[in-house]
């Protein structure tokens, strides 16, 4: 079973996140940021992955310790569940639409964390989340998970459909590439290894 279980607690956060890769979609997230559940809710439904997260973080300063801390909480329970990524595909991309927003996201989980994150907002807030801690969401989720992203929105206007857009493309993305390859023999790389 390709599942994790990952626990971070900090002065600022306790995060828990249990994740599993071959799940149906069942989502529950409790993070105090009702935007933020919102957005892991679309990840994990259109990547068909079930995801528990749990977070209680200093809310009183800002949402920017609990959004980072969830976000290494849950790359490191991807990286987990994945284990050595023997036979999985590897390289996965998808565009998703929402009304009038497009998202493409593209992900190859190389062991080696980059992020290209081509998003601006135009609100400063969504809901009670700073908009620029969606970007940093991102970027902090693949390094901790060991992968390559390139996030881009390709059309849009209003912000909440935009990155909404873009957490379901993130789903379907790492969806296709988090699947098993019945033809792979060891890991997906020409090396042998990954990283």
């Amino acid at each position: 079973m390709r599942q994790s279980q990952v626990r971070r607690q900090t002065h600022e956060t306790t995060v828990e996140v249990k994740l599993n890769l071959d799940g149906q979609g069942q989502v529950t997230s409790e993070t105090g940021l009702g935007f933020l559940d919102h957005m892991l809710a679309q990840f994990a439904a259109h990547g068909l992955f079930d995801l528990e997260v749990r977070a209680v973080g200093d809310l009183e300063v800002d949402a920017h310790h609990t959004v980072e801390d969830v976000a290494i909480v849950l790359g490191q329970a991807l990286d987990q569940a994945l284990g050595e990524r023997r036979g999985i595909v590897r390289m996965g991309a998808a565009y998703a639409p929402l009304d009038e927003a497009l998202a493409r996201v593209v992900v190859d989980l190389s062991g080696r964390p980059y992020a290209v994150v081509a998003v601006e907002f135009t609100a400063p807030y969504l809901g009670t989340l700073e908009s620029d801690l969606v970007i940093h969401f991102l970027e902090s989720l693949a390094v901790h998970a060991r992968m390559a992203l390139h996030a881009e929105l390709l059309h849009g206007r209003n912000d909440h459909h935009r990155a909404e857009a873009l957490f379901k493309a993130l789903g379907r993305a790492l969806d296709a590439a988090v699947r098993l390859d019945p033809r792979r023999q060891g890991v997906p790389s020409t090396k042998g290894v990954l990283g």
